[in-house]
């Protein structure tokens, strides 16, 4: 299971436009084919802040003419348009490599508890950033929760971000797929850590203006997939602790229980490689074997136990 973050679609300072986002994409699929050259079977989720905060944008600039969708919706809409994407680019390398399997890309939601705290206390930001004249007029209108950015001098809508507790089409999709799928297939699912609904009292899903942490969901996916390893692919080559600081030390092979000993020390900042080293730690308590942190250029490596940080569950 490979989890791509946001620089494998934009990169920070660039136009945002979809000719970069298939650029990116080529290249990242050229690595995604590496992987399948080597004997793996493959499945593929990916982040979609950018993308989310592209269309929460088109939305205030339309409402005017257009009712404004929920969040829940725009999330769907970024996971069909982005695994469109990522189909279409990995098509296209498959097929100059001449490897016959299908991407298929899965819309998907995820069900999370409805009485997570992540409701009471939202903390993810969206969207772009607001000057205090406009967060006035937000709060009386719309009674979004907007938190103010130090380091960046704005406000920004932040919004719930609760834990995943349950992928909803899991069974059908492993029933869909039959257990030999990765000589076929490669499951593009759960994009932008899937559609958050709760299960209310009647039994039916609804879906909440939430936003789940995408590599938080590859783990709840990758286990019922029965992968075997999650690499998750972000901007940086590893796990580091002290990062940034003149003892910093990158990690390689590391063991489950030493990892965790690092997190219980705040080693992982919740903004940035906290959710990663949770999801693989939460992979690996749940069965799985290995879990990888790297960058694309160096994916095939890390999966190799050449490069990146590669975590391990200890054998009893």
């Amino acid at each position: 299971m490979v989890a791509l973050g946001g620089n494998a679609l934009s990169r920070a300072g660039g136009p945002g436009d979809w000719a970069e986002a298939r650029r990116h994409m080529r290249s990242t699929a050229e690595s995604l084919v590496d992987v399948i050259r080597d004997g793996h079977a493959l499945a593929v989720t990916h982040g979609n802040g950018p993308q989310v905060g592209q269309i929460l944008r088109q939305n205030e600039i339309a409402e005017r003419e257009v009712p404004p969708r929920p969040l829940d919706v725009l999330g769907a809409e970024s996971e069909g348009q982005i695994g469109y994407l990522v189909a279409q680019e990995l098509e296209g390398a498959l097929r100059r490599a001449r490897i016959d399997r299908t991407p298929l890309v899965l819309v998907s939601r995820m069900e999370v508890a409805a009485r997570d705290r992540a409701f009471r206390t939202p903390t993810r930001p969206v969207g772009r950033f607001y000057s205090d004249s406009e967060v006035r007029v937000l709060r009386k209108r719309t009674g979004w929760t907007l938190a103010y950015d130090r380091a960046r001098g704005g406000w920004r809508r932040v919004v719930p971000s609760p834990v995943p507790v349950r992928w909803v089409e899991a069974d059908a999709v492993v029933r869909l797929l039959g257990r030999s799928w990765g000589e076929r297939l490669i499951p593009i699912v759960a994009g932008g850590g899937g559609i958050p609904v709760v299960r209310r009292a009647s039994g039916n899903r609804e879906g909440v203006e939430a936003v789940i942490d995408k590599d938080r969901a590859a783990a709840v996916v990758a286990g019922a997939l029965g992968a075997t390893t999650l690499a998750i692919v972000t901007d940086v080559p590893g796990v580091a602790v002290g990062f940034g600081k003149p003892w910093e030390r990158w990690l390689g092979e590391v063991g489950a229980d030493e990892l965790r000993e690092f997190q219980s020390k705040g080693e992982f900042a919740d903004g940035s490689m906290g959710p990663k080293v949770e999801a693989i730690l939460t992979f690996l308590d749940h069965g799985g074997r290995t879990g990888i942190v790297c960058d694309i250029p160096t994916l095939r490596r890390a999966l190799q136990g050449e490069a990146g940080t590669r975590a391990t569950r200890p054998r009893h």
